[in-house]
């Protein structure tokens, strides 16, 4: 596919020492004239010059993978959804802006810099799919990346862009399982963002959907409903998810062609990839560098290097990839070599941990996390999330149980069953990891008399400034079932809220 711009496609755009800047800006831009001067709406204008089966070509041949932590390459996704269109039932696109990953701001970074190729990706996206609807779905507590979108929105929407598409935000909650693509969905049917079985490429309905596929309405899956097919009226159409990152490169891609993209990066891993950096380091901050760059080179040049003093002891990759160790930093930030060591890129949030910090108390802060934000839809998840929790907060406390290392160890074997989401199997990949990297530390906090120790929080990243991230401190009130009362009602968010729906959210 030609470019129909020149004005990016000399200038690489780089940034800072080791980073580059495609689609974060080195400065925001303050308006949408400031965006089109750097070839901005280039890429929709090319787009809307061929076929929907060319820029889903275009994007397939680039290699692009999706940014909101799964890696699904994003042309077979959009072909998948779009061979799966409806004739009477229209196909509609979301952004998934509602990013809740501990050790994560990258999105809501690009929000504030760049809304624009956001919602020019979001566009390209609704051309490729005869989609009339585009909707930015995000947590409702992201006031300034919010106002910054209808800004956005106003001015493109002005600007002609919008013909003929409905532009909107929805705002969300505030639980980690809203960024989870199904439970997402939910949200935008005005349900709690409780995932679901059925594919994620599709909306859910509220009404009981029989079909040929299946005639029996207590299948499991969650609504009930099929995915939509040619002159079926009574299911739900499809639906394009992506990630913010992954809208924000889409416009790029089109303007200067998938050999462009891939000029950086990896083969597997094409293209540049917005992290963001915290812990033990000099700054807490988020940037943008090429695909297999090296942790270590992240480390420096985005975050400012450790800590005067300090060293590694590990990485966590979120709360959602097996830790790295100190050993293991220069492996380099790409699907193929971080899968290699069993763990991933996964939305490239990396929290440093230093050599003064506990595992155990590392541990007991990851999975505190996950079971307090799982939803009890699979007993093992909330019930076995909750004890592995607990087992890790006594022993960081220096009061570890009798023989509670192998009682850990046999719930990180069965956490995970029947799970209908990832959640439960970041308990056993996360945690486990930290217990067979570093058994020896932990297995020493289960001794009797071991020493207390801290657990530091792990939270949602609420802000980064001046080289300092600010963690969600309330997180410590949240009780299991999801409300923040003095004490835990004992019903999983699940039962608390059954029945729940929002009709603001619909």
């Amino acid at each position: 596919m030609r470019s129909v711009s020149t004005a990016m496609s000399t200038d690489q755009r780089v940034g800072t020492a080791g980073q580059v800047c495609r689609v974060l800006p080195e400065a925001p831009y303050g308006s949408l004239h400031a965006y089109r001067r750097s070839g901005g709406g280039d890429g929709l204008k090319a787009a809307r010059m061929v076929p929907p089966e060319v820029v889903i070509d275009e994007i397939a041949a680039s290699g692009l993978r999706g940014r909101g932590g799964a890696g699904f390459p994003t042309g077979e996704k959009w072909r998948t959804v779009r061979a799966n269109a409806s004739e009477v039932l229209r196909t509609s696109v979301v952004v998934n802006a509602a990013e809740g990953e501990p050790g994560t701001y990258k999105d809501r970074a690009l929000l504030l810099a760049n809304p624009y190729a956001v919602l020019e990706g979001a566009l390209i996206a609704a051309h490729a799919m005869d989609a009339t609807t585009v909707v930015i779905a995000i947590k409702a507590r992201f006031l300034d990346q919010i106002a910054r979108l209808h800004s956005a929105i106003d001015e493109i929407t002005e600007a002609g862009w919008c013909e003929g598409i409905d532009v909107r935000i929805v705002e969300g909650p505030a639980e980690y399982l809203f960024g989870e693509e199904t439970g997402l969905l939910e949200v935008l049917d005005g349900r709690p963002p409780f995932p679901r079985i059925a594919p994620p490429y599709r909306r859910g309905v509220t009404e009981v959907v029989r079909s040929e596929a299946d005639p029996d309405p207590g299948s499991g899956l969650a609504a009930n409903v099929q995915m939509a097919t040619i002159n079926d009226a009574s299911v739900a159409p499809p639906v394009l998810v992506n990630n913010v990152e992954t809208m924000a490169n889409i416009p790029a891609i089109l303007a200067l062609g998938s050999a462009w993209f891939r000029s950086v990066g990896t083969p597997d891993s094409p293209g540049t990839i917005v992290c963001t950096v915290t812990g033990a380091v000099t700054r807490a901050a988020v940037g943008e560098v090429a695909m297999g760059t090296s942790l270590r080179d992240i480390i420096e040049h985005v975050g400012g290097g450790l800590i005067e003093g300090r060293r590694v002891k590990a990485v966590l990759v979120g709360v959602s990839g097996a830790v790295l160790t100190a050993d293991q930093l220069d492996v380099t930030v790409s699907h193929e070599s971080m899968g290699a060591l069993g763990s991933g890129v996964g939305s490239a949030g990396f929290i440093v941990i230093g050599d003064d910090e506990n595992v155990v108390g590392v541990a007991s802060g990851v999975a505190h996390f996950l079971s307090i934000e799982s939803c009890g839809q699979c007993t093992p998840c909330k019930s076995d999330g909750l004890a592995i929790a607990s087992l890790l907060s006594t022993a960081a406390r220096g009061a570890a149980e009798p023989h509670g290392l192998e009682l850990l160890t046999d719930l990180l074997g069965s956490v995970a069953n029947e799970a209908r989401c990832g959640l439960a199997r970041q308990q056993q990949t996360v945690v486990g990891s930290l217990l067979a990297h570093f058994e020896e530390d932990i297995r020493a906090s289960f001794q009797v008399g071991s020493v207390a120790t801290e657990t530091p929080l792990i939270a949602e990243v609420l802000n980064i400034d001046n080289g300092t991230a600010s963690l969600d401190v309330t997180f410590g009130d949240k009780q299991p079932d999801w409300s923040y009362e003095q004490t835990d009602s004992g019903k999983t968010p699940v039962e608390r809220l059954a029945g729940h729906q929002d009709s603001d959210q619909a």
